[in-house]
């Protein structure tokens, strides 16, 4: 029979603490009988001793069989006994008379020890004396114990009782135990079970007052659903934004393709037009697929190194690259060094689409400006271009968000670069902002870590 895991931790934590107790009690009262015995023999010998003393005084004036009556213990029996087992008829108390048929022996020192005799315990002390002809005697007394023994076997009830009555809170506690320790993991699979039937993302309520163990791992599972949950979210917009923009040059090319077929043979001037066409959506769905793809990642799958950064020398390479590439002027300017903290690819990458984006909506020439601060250094790429409405601006980092879209369209973007450099800005952790004048011009401006606040 398979049990659950609540039956084994309510089985197991019974077993423990019911053995932990039956320990505990057994060594009390192991403890108290040792301690018990050893007293009353440390009592018969004193007693023994102060008996062998008296009889061995008076044994000239008094007859030893008198001696033994006067000294005999109220519960036990006194012995006088020579090496060759002869000496005077024990005496015992009226109520130990059975004592008398006990085997005697002789012991050459002092002895004793905890006796069995019909049933019942006794303390048997012997001591040798001088007596008075001369000869060696052991004077032996046996003596009860059943008082103590008794308190024995009330300590064993008593303990008995104990244990019994401390099972029932035990076992409780330990049920209780074991709800506490499931409730988390009882939840979780709910929760789960939910989540499962209704396809919709939930979330462990936690008391934020633990922190034990137990809170951990509702934490972490509430932290799994929501990484479960973007990247479902994240799924769903990639297809969603996939399926949108890459519609349009695949209907183009699907167009353009289907034209060639039809006429292409009769009108050859269609040739060119149609193959161009076709190349460019073919380029463009390139760009469009890779931007997609990047935004689908986690800012943990990004792979950000961070390091102190030149940030003009930074600036002139990406401005001769893009020069060389698009033939765009491109000027940098600095007063004196400017350093940050960053990730080197992913902030030339993210100068890159504020460059594409001014070239795009601009005809002169592009400025990179560069200002360092004592706690961040910032990167402004200015244009003047056409602008952006200031009603616009919250918007423009929005993902396949244009300000005009035949306008967009045209110049070939998807409306993914600002979005895609918002999602690097806080991978690197830098910010964005952006100012515009309609008519007059952008500026777009990169804050970073300076080099000092970034070795703290």
């Amino acid at each position: 029979m398979k049990l659950k895991l609540r039956s084994k931790i309510h089985l197991y934590s019974s077993v423990l603490f019911a053995v932990l107790l039956i320990l505990m009690n057994g060594i009390i009262y192991l403890m108290f009988s040792r301690l018990s015995t050893g007293d009353q023999l440390d009592q018969a010998a004193a007693e023994m001793v102060k008996i062998a003393d008296g009889m061995r005084r008076a044994g000239q004036t008094v007859p030893a069989q008198e001696l033994l009556r006067a000294y005999v213990p109220v519960e036990g029996m006194l012995r006088l006994l020579a090496a060759d087992g002869s000496g005077p008829a024990p005496v015992t108390s009226a109520s130990e008379q059975e004592l008398s048929r006990l085997k005697p022996s002789y012991h050459s020192a002092k002895y004793s020890e905890l006796i069995k005799f019909q049933g019942r315990s006794y303390t048997f002390v012997t001591t040798p004396v001088i007596w008075t002809d001369g000869s060696v005697m052991n004077v032996q007394m046996t003596k009860s114990m059943e008082n103590t023994m008794n308190t024995l076997k009330v300590l064993r009830v008593v303990l008995a009782g104990a244990t019994v009555c401390a099972m029932l809170p035990l076992l409780l506690s330990s049920r209780v135990l074991s709800g506490l320790i499931m409730r988390p993991i009882v939840q979780m699979t709910a929760t789960m079970r939910e989540i499962k039937h209704s396809g919709k993302f939930r979330r462990l309520t936690l008391e934020e007052s633990s922190r034990d163990e137990l809170m951990e791992m509702g934490h972490t599972f509430n932290e799994m659903i929501a990484l479960l949950e973007s990247n479902y979210a994240k799924q769903e917009k990639f297809v969603s934004d996939a399926s949108h923009e890459l519609r349009t040059p695949l209907t183009v090319i699907e167009s353009y393709a289907s034209l060639l077929k039809r006429r292409g043979t009769q009108h050859p001037e269609l040739f060119n037009e149609s193959v161009e066409a076709i190349h460019s959506e073919a380029i463009r769905m390139r760009e469009l697929t890779e931007q997609l793809l990047l935004l689908a990642r986690h800012q943990e799958q990004w792979d950000v190194s961070l390091q102190s950064i030149n940030l003009v020398e930074l600036a002139r390479a990406s401005a001769k690259a893009f020069h060389n590439a698009y033939g765009r002027e491109v000027n940098v300017q600095s007063k004196g060094a400017v350093k940050g903290y960053s990730d080197e690819a992913k902030l030339r990458q993210l100068l890159f689409i504020f460059l594409d984006n001014a070239r795009k909506y601009s005809d002169e020439a592009i400025t990179i400006t560069l200002e360092a601060s004592l706690q961040e250094s910032r990167i402004v790429i200015t244009d003047r271009g056409i602008g952006i409405p200031a009603g616009e601006l919250p918007r423009v980092f929005d993902r396949f968000y244009r300000v005009d879209e035949s306008r967009g369209r045209k110049a070939g973007g998807a409306g993914l670069g600002l979005s895609l450099a918002a999602e690097i800005a806080a991978a690197i952790g830098a910010r964005l902002s952006m100012e515009s004048v309609e008519g007059a011009g952008t500026s777009a401006s990169i804050f970073i870590a300076a080099e000092s606040r970034g070795k703290l």
